[in-house]
């Protein structure tokens, strides 16, 4: 856990897509994505070995994030960080021990 708690040096922001219940300040249906959460994370450019790797699940694969456990996310959620959205293809417990998870990402255009 230190090592990874080292490396969690980027302060990024998960959002959700809108759901039916969700309005704007005049109670109409909002189009805009949520803000789940702020939090402190890693985030690697895949390359070489690691790239290759995860082509071999999905060509796509750009971006592993790594955060701190946390309930709640998902799949249709996507990472922000310093204007750049990473869409989450798919999210690795490593040792299913609770205490990190690591987002496979995509980085979008």
């Amino acid at each position: 856990m230190t090592v990874l708690v080292n490396r969690l040096d980027k302060r990024a922001a998960v959002f959700r897509p809108p759901g039916t219940d969700d309005q704007d300040e005049w109670g109409q249906p909002t189009d805009e994505w949520i803000e789940v959460v702020k939090l402190w994370a890693a985030i690697e450019p895949l390359r070489g070995q690691d790239r290759a790797a995860a082509a071999q699940v999905t060509a796509d694969v750009t971006t592993r994030i790594r955060i701190r456990y946390r309930e709640g996310i998902d799949r249709t959620m996507v990472v922000r960080f310093k204007g750049i959205e990473f869409e989450i293809l798919y999210i690795i417990h490593p040792e299913y021990n609770r205490s990190e998870l690591q987002l496979m990402c995509k980085e979008k255009q």
